[in-house]
């Protein structure tokens, strides 16, 4: 098989959608797997570990032309700025198969739908997709390192240590009005990437803070989290991860495609905030210490 996965990353879109795909592109261990994107500002394309094909536009015409001279069989969609006429435009110009991801039930024209969320519902996809899509949604189709299956085997160890992750780029930069509500006493682990436009201001306040623990570009997630007391992320594909290692956690919206994802948490009276306020964080953090 010869999988092409399209799929961006940058400091304003984020790097969620490459990681997942990463994690989703191990579930073809005998595939030629390859990826498409775009050279965006802020990207992570050097850090994928396939081919990476570079598109100048977002043309369809241009894909299409990749998928017939690289020869592709499948190509899976991962991409908020693809909609279900691109897709159909692809299938019908190639007539491969068209494997979309799907977080916010948009509707789609391909022939198998992943919703690898925790919130799936299949029967929201009525009237989205063609008949004969297949949909493969919920908790058994999660995308999850195989690094936090290891930690989690892993005894934890005892300790105060607070995890923070509010996404690769955090456009928000809502990581720094968490810190300012944080006590001093703690061990603050703050996950961020070389994406991040406000990377000089958190290298600044890690300076003049002893306490607090920058990890740019971590390969070590699942550690940090298993040697944390409680989370700190936004309602997005970490928070798969932190539910999974049974972490405590207060969420944080950043972006509206993280709507469903609040929802689910609510209806489970999860801690989650629809965006930061400093009150309300603070009574959930003395709650949660």
């Amino acid at each position: 098989m010869n999988l092409l996965i399209r799929s961006d990353s940058s400091s304003f879109i984020g790097l969620g959608h490459i990681m997942r795909d990463l994690v989703l592109a191990g579930q073809y261990p005998h595939a030629t797997i390859s990826f498409a994107c775009r050279d965006l500002v802020g990207n992570i394309n050097d850090r994928i570990p396939y081919s990476v094909h570079i598109l100048m536009t977002d043309d369809p015409q241009e894909l299409i032309s990749l998928i017939q001279i690289q020869k592709i069989d499948r190509v899976i969609f991962d991409h908020y700025g693809i909609d279900h006429r691109v897709e159909k435009t692809v299938k019908e110009s190639t007539d491969i198969t068209v494997i979309s991801l799907d977080d916010t039930y948009q509707k789609h024209h391909c022939d198998i739908l992943i919703n690898p969320n925790l919130y799936a519902d299949p029967s929201k996809y009525k009237d989205l997709l063609p008949p004969h899509a297949m949909i493969r949604c919920g908790k058994e189709f999660l995308l999850i390192r195989d690094e936090f299956y290891q930690a989690k085997r892993t005894p934890k160890k005892k300790t105060n240590a607070i995890f923070i992750a509010m996404g690769g780029s955090d456009p928000l930069n809502l990581s720094m009005e968490i810190l300012y509500s944080l006590p001093s006493d703690r061990v603050l682990h703050l996950v961020t990437t070389s994406s991040n436009p406000h990377l000089d201001v958190l290298k600044e306040y890690e300076r003049t803070h002893q306490n607090l623990q920058l990890h740019i570009n971590a390969s070590n997630i699942a550690q940090l989290m298993n040697e944390s007391a409680l989370a700190i992320i936004t309602p997005s594909s970490i928070a798969h991860e932190v539910i999974f290692m049974e972490l405590p956690f207060i969420a944080i919206q950043s972006a509206n495609n993280q709507c469903e994802f609040v929802a689910y948490m609510e209806r489970e009276g999860m801690n989650v905030m629809k965006k930061f306020e400093k009150q309300t964080f603070e009574n959930l953090l003395k709650a949660s210490l």
